[in-house]
């Protein structure tokens, strides 16, 4: 059953069950569910439309002269995306030209796809398939049966589960964002400043555990997108044995060396993967999954930081006034990460070369021989 099918039967069990409405939670009584699956909603479209607004004026003097060449992986949200990015940056470039083409890598299953994680058998099926769930089911027998209590105890005859009453808390975001303006859900007002901050923690765990540093094979999903990026940068052909697709990084149609800017699009989960197979965590001990930490304790690690709605990442390369060598700087959701391994400045950049040879753990494979034992 899907989480939407969920969501349904939750309210739908409420309103059957509950005959009084108290306080913040009238809203329920009458309250019909419309959400629907996997679709970019109106507030999501306008995000990313503002997204290539901003990406053409952060980087203007290079947007003016060149256009982004852009992948998108094939589920018709990203697509979407990918083409409301489009129209955010059309829109501000105002000079008349269509828009980019643009590559979909399909998500087919068995298809090599390094903006769709699929391939890696352990990964998907194996013991590593549950590392996130189980960190979070440790998590949710600590801080739902509270909060669980609380609701069963104002809506009288709900008998909600703890699943159900996680669905009721993930109703809050998703409510908000379908909102053609993003205003902020009803659901939202059910719960405290504390149990939101448990509840972004329940889903940092998720994120860690699920496809990062906390997985064992975390950081290999995304080996094959640093590979690419590797090759942009030093305009060399990709030297990748894992989930690349070497029909289209082989052909300077599909896969360009030498463009000025490039533009992917991919999913959360695909996104928390790439960001570790960086190493761009590398601070951020194991999160406890019986404690909540902050972000100060996690090093900067939240779900929140790292893929909220409309999430970017830019990986920028530069030349410096008086420096012989390129430099590389990498920038999540307007934060500049420092880049330690590989000797980053107070700037957070770091030499083409150095940040290469840092890279040792993709351009190995990562644990790649690992996924088909």
């Amino acid at each position: 059953m899907g989480k939407t099918i969920w969501y349904n039967y939750t309210i739908n069990k409420i309103q059957r069950s509950v005959d009084s409405y108290p306080d913040e939670f009238a809203f329920l009584e009458d309250y019909k569910y419309t959400l629907g699956a996997d679709q970019l909603t109106a507030a999501g479209q306008q995000q990313m439309v503002n997204s290539g607004i901003r990406f053409y004026r952060y980087y203007e003097p290079l947007a003016n002269r060149h256009s982004p060449f852009v992948r998108s992986s094939g589920q018709t949200r990203v697509i979407e995306s990918a083409e409301k990015w489009l129209e955010g940056f059309a829109q501000a470039k105002d000079d008349g030209k269509p828009s980019s083409n643009m590559v979909i890598i399909s998500e087919d299953e068995g298809s090599n796809n390094t903006l769709s994680h699929n391939l890696c058998t352990a990964f998907e099926k194996g013991p590593a398939s549950i590392v996130g769930s189980a960190a979070q089911n440790a998590w949710v027998e600590i801080f739902i049966p509270p909060i669980q209590t609380r609701i069963n105890e104002k809506l009288v005859g709900a008998n909600l589960t703890q699943s159900e009453t996680i669905f009721l808390m993930d109703l809050c975001p998703f409510e908000t964002v379908a909102h053609p303006t993003a205003k902020v859900s009803q659901f939202c007002s059910l719960f405290s400043k504390k149990e939101w901050q448990q509840y972004d923690y329940y889903q940092s765990l998720g994120k860690y555990y699920g496809y990062a540093d906390g997985n064992p094979l975390g950081a290999t999903q995304g080996v094959g997108f640093v590979n690419e990026l590797i090759a942009r940068m030093t305009g060399k052909p990709v030297q990748d044995d894992t989930c690349t697709n070497h029909t289209l990084d082989s052909n300077g149609e599909t896969f360009p060396l030498g463009r000025k800017l490039y533009a992917d699009f991919s999913h959360d989960n695909d996104m928390t993967s790439i960001f570790s197979a960086f190493g761009l965590y590398n601070d951020t001990t194991p999160l406890s999954n019986t404690t909540l930490e902050n972000i100060k304790d996690t090093n900067g690690y939240s779900a929140s930081w790292t893929v909220p709605f409309a999430a970017r990442a830019y990986f920028e390369k530069m030349t410096c006034v008086d420096e012989d060598e390129e430099f590389v700087r990498i920038i999540v959701n307007d934060r500049i990460l420092p880049l330690k391994y590989c000797g980053g400045d107070k700037h957070g950049r770091c030499k083409l070369s150095a940040f290469v040879d840092s890279m040792a753990f993709a351009r190995s494979g990562g644990h790649w021989n690992q996924c088909f034992v």
